[in-house]
């Protein structure tokens, strides 16, 4: 899905789209029909000597938080009515990084992607950025960089130099963790980060709309090489969860305090989850029925009034459901089966309540 029109400078467009030829056989017809020529991002209109034209931005986001089986179907519903022309993963060492670049039919629309930060993709949620072209161009590069059957000129010490180089312009000496457990104190972030010298004035936790823990914080790190080698530690677990690592930067820290996204001392370490019969569970295939639930749980006694699925607004699966368990004892040894698979899916597992369970099915199918 790549334009092959005027992006301003059409040789570097043309380079990209040989280095993505799967794009290039689509022609201009994903934009449909343009809303007019002053929306196109076209040749300048010829203008008075007096004045500079300015080109306006090239349509390009950024997404971080993506499923890491998400598919191009997935972003191009995720921003249902933008024409999405280009989607392209991001991959280091072989393995995706939950991140992607998506190109827009027009400038005008990056606005309205903007206004999909922190909706979800299945069971996550997903961060919407803006990004620029030479970004764009550079991702694109390293994806064929890295590739198997790469540039063949590349020796293997320069290719290492050059990676090293790339991966420590992307940090800042700051990670952002994400999927914590609620009741994580400091000392045990610090424990997880155990490599690496860290005080609890450098942990910044992160607190939701309510003002409770959000699952969320940020790592200040001595130097952006310690917060670069810290990502050796993505997607390892503390304690029943998985945490997912991004680098971050001192001014998303600086905008958090400021909106008061941080959490108060008084509530750090609390454990927010009591005992309780209901689990969550996240992932699912979207065809996944109540059979395959109780099928999953097989070792424990279920019934179909006890799962309960999970629709968005327009009705269609989310990927998630509660369930509800005989006891206490019975929800705490499910958890063992977090991670593992139903189907072609990783389900994750996490403890939830009453209240969450009524919540989440009440909303309208």
């Amino acid at each position: 899905m790549f334009y092959r029109g005027k992006y301003g400078d059409t040789g570097d467009a043309r380079d990209m789209g040989l280095k993505r030829q799967r794009l290039m056989d689509q022609g201009p017809s994903y934009y449909g029909t343009p809303p007019g020529p002053s929306y196109m991002y076209d040749a300048p209109p010829p203008v008075h000597p007096a004045y500079s034209y300015i080109p306006p931005p090239f349509p390009v986001v950024r997404l971080r938080g993506l499923p890491f089986d998400c598919a191009e179907a997935e972003i191009v519903d995720f921003f249902h009515g933008l024409d999405v022309i280009d989607v392209l993963f991001v991959h280091k060492g072989g393995k995706f990084t939950g991140e992607a670049y998506c190109v827009l039919g027009y400038p005008l629309q990056i606005d309205f992607a903007l206004q999909r930060n922190r909706q979800n993709i299945g069971r996550r949620y997903v961060e919407v950025f803006r990004s620029r072209k030479d970004e764009y161009y550079k991702a694109i590069a390293n994806e064929i960089f890295d590739a198997p059957g790469g540039s063949p000129h590349r020796g293997s010490s320069r290719a290492r130099s050059s990676d090293e180089t790339r991966d420590l312009s992307e940090f800042k000496g700051v990670l952002r963790l994400r999927g914590l457990p609620y009741s994580v104190s400091k000392e045990e972030i610090m424990n997880f980060f155990k490599d690496f010298v860290l005080s609890e004035d450098k942990i910044h936790l992160i607190a939701n709309s309510e003002g409770r823990p959000a699952g969320e914080a940020f790592v200040e790190f001595a130097s952006p090489e310690d917060s670069r080698d810290a990502m050796s530690k993505d997607r390892k677990s503390l304690g029943y969860r998985y945490i997912e690592l991004f680098p971050a930067s001192h001014e998303e820290l600086e905008e958090a305090a400021s909106r008061d996204r941080l959490l108060p001392k008084s509530y750090e370490g609390k454990d927010s989850t009591e005992p309780t019969t209901v689990l969550r569970m996240r992932g699912l295939p979207f065809s996944a029925g109540k059979d395959d639930i109780i099928d999953f749980f097989k070792n424990f006694t279920l019934s179909e009034e006890s799962i309960h699925i999970t629709f968005n607004h327009e009705g269609r699966p989310t990927g998630e459901a509660f369930v509800e368990f005989a006891s206490e004892d019975d929800a705490k040894a499910a958890l063992a089966k977090n991670r593992m698979t139903l189907g072609s899916r990783y389900i994750e597992l996490f403890p939830s309540s009453q209240e969450d369970m009524k919540e989440s099915t009440s909303r309208v199918r």
